[in-house]
């Protein structure tokens, strides 16, 4: 049997750094460690600030989803103060959110994830030349129109935030703006052309409800076969290109999914607590583990530092969570290895288990049983899931199915401002108070936890979606989700390892490759190399 151990640093192409050592044996991964080689500590930032401070400091913790940090630490706050929220300042966080995440679906696909359909080591496959001509880095037929267009949605952000990224226009008990009559026409007219040019006439071939209409896998299989529009559009293609070069066979995961859900239906979260929210939302939040649904309840949550750059062993909810980080050298020889936590969740009769967040994680939610009129309700990725499983395609191909719902969504929330009404509600600014803000990134369920004490943040702990995704093992040596989903996939070639490029990227991990082979047998280094297709 040959053993051989991979260390790949970074393996991201967002920002920060995702090291991954894999062991394979016969071709296959056998094992996985995930390494977030970035501290950042910006709870540690927040200690003692003004109640505030996080509406400024977080959405600087990522340039590519700010409005999200944005978005959950004003809710945060909303939840902690007992703030009112007029009906328009809920429709205005909606769209700016969505908006967000708009720009990232086709933005990920193109520059992040479709670069690697380029790879040599397809170049067995009948459709590879095809997806050269369109997926080539900067040059291909879909990649710059792609990139270019995906740009059009954060400038409705911008008419309404006053900027992306970076904006603080959302602020506790509504926002900061006073839309006119041409700025919602104008954000209406940016979302159009963004729905023409891009998502109905390159990526569906067709129009956003007749894609929508898809209710199981056999629906999606007869789309692309359905004309000669869907199977040449890009998403046509990009189906039928994962299932011949087999991107639908590996990258399962642990199976189990969190979703915290994001959009309120105005009328019902006009004075946001913790737990009314999740009767509130319009996108559902929900746990799927085992086959079954659970409700989302934030007291569950915790966070592992057993193999993290922290201090002690253990898990905390982040109510009471500790940042306190150490050299990485000391936790070293104490088993550490991630400057990540291990985010987990207590399901009942299951303990505290790690969760996949994300896209597919949103659909699985939106499938479950007991959705209200105003949520989601949605099962073709329960289907999907039923009849063949996770993988790498699944995964990426619930992304870019909320493109055409989200707009639909926000097509709808434009529409229901009422510009003679308020958009802000001055709250009482309270020196003690716990609260709790979450939405959906477009990487999956990110969110804040804030104890203020004598008009001060006592504590601030942020749970990111690449934290649950990237997580490394916790206590009892469960692996995490992406260092499980490593596991199983075959690596044809050992010195350009794109199938582990293609399971990371498919949880658009927001870490940012070098690759190192080592015999597993003697640590030789045997190789040095790029995997990333780009340079």
């Amino acid at each position: 049997m040959t053993a051989l151990d991979l260390h790949v640093s970074p393996l991201g192409r967002v920002e920060g750094d995702l090291d991954v050592r894999v062991t394979i044996e016969d071709g296959v991964v056998t094992s996985a460690w995930t390494e977030a080689a970035m501290f950042r500590g910006f709870e540690i930032i927040l200690r003692g600030k003004d109640p505030q401070a996080g509406l400024i400091v977080c959405p600087r913790i990522c340039g590519i989803c700010g409005g999200s940090h944005l978005y959950k630490s004003a809710y945060a706050l909303d939840t902690a103060w007992r703030t009112h929220m007029p009906p328009n300042a809920t429709l205005i966080r909606n769209i700016c959110q969505a908006a967000e995440t708009l720009q990232s679906i086709p933005r990920y696909f193109y520059a992040l994830f479709a670069i690697d359909f380029t790879n040599k080591n397809y170049a067995k496959s009948k459709l590879y030349a095809e997806a050269v001509r369109r997926f080539a880095p900067y040059v291909g037929t879909s990649y710059q129109p792609g990139v270019v267009l995906s740009a059009k949605p954060v400038e409705m952000y911008a008419i309404f935030g006053g900027q992306w990224p970076h904006s603080s226009f959302m602020v506790p008990g509504g926002v900061m703006c006073g839309p006119t009559l041409t700025d919602v026409t104008r954000a209406i007219a940016i979302l159009e052309h963004w729905k023409d040019n891009w998502l109905e006439k390159m990526w569906l071939g067709c129009s956003v409800d007749r894609w929508l209409a898809n209710r199981t896998w056999e629906d999606v299989l007869a789309w692309v076969d359905e004309n000669e529009s869907q199977y040449n559009s890009d998403c046509g293609f990009f189906i039928r290109y994962c299932l011949d070069t087999g991107l639908d066979k590996y990258g399962k995961g642990v199976g189990n999914y969190l979703a915290t859900g994001t959009y309120f239906e105005p009328s019902l979260y006009e004075n946001p607590t913790i737990d009314g929210r999740n009767a509130a939302l319009i996108g559902r939040s929900g746990v799927f583990a085992d086959g079954r649904w659970h409700e989302f309840d934030q007291a569950n949550v915790t966070e592992d530092v057993t193999h993290s750059f922290y201090e002690g062993t253990g898990s905390l909810h982040p109510f009471d969570g500790e940042t306190n980080p150490i050299d990485p050298a000391v936790g070293a020889k104490q088993g550490k290895y991630s400057w990540a936590k291990s985010p987990r969740y207590n399901v009942g009769g299951m303990g505290h288990i790690p969760l996949e967040a994300g896209p597919l994680a949103r659909r699985m939610a939106a499938g479950g049983p007991n959705a209200a009129s105003h949520q989601d309700d949605d099962g073709l990725f329960v289907d999907m899931f039923n009849k063949i499983g996770p993988s790498v395609f699944v995964r990426q191909l619930a992304r870019m199915h909320e493109a055409p719902k989200y707009y639909k969504w926000v097509r709808s929330w434009l529409d229901q401002l009422d510009l003679k009404e308020s958009f802000y509600s001055k709250p009482v600014e309270h020196a003690e108070g716990r609260g709790f803000g979450s939405t959906e990134a477009a990487r999956g369920s990110l969110s804040d936890w804030i104890v203020i004490e004598d008009n001060k943040i006592k504590n601030y702990q942020v749970v990111t979606p690449t934290a649950w995704n990237i997580g490394p093992r916790d206590g009892a040596s469960t692996l995490g989700p992406i260092e499980q989903a490593l596991v199983g996939s075959p690596i044809v070639d050992p010195e350009d390892p794109v199938e582990l490029g293609h399971v990371a990227r498919s949880f658009d991990s927001c870490l940012v490759c070098t690759v190192h082979a080592y015999d597993g047998k003697t640590g030789r280094e045997l190789s040095k190399f790029v995997i990333n297709g780009m340079v």
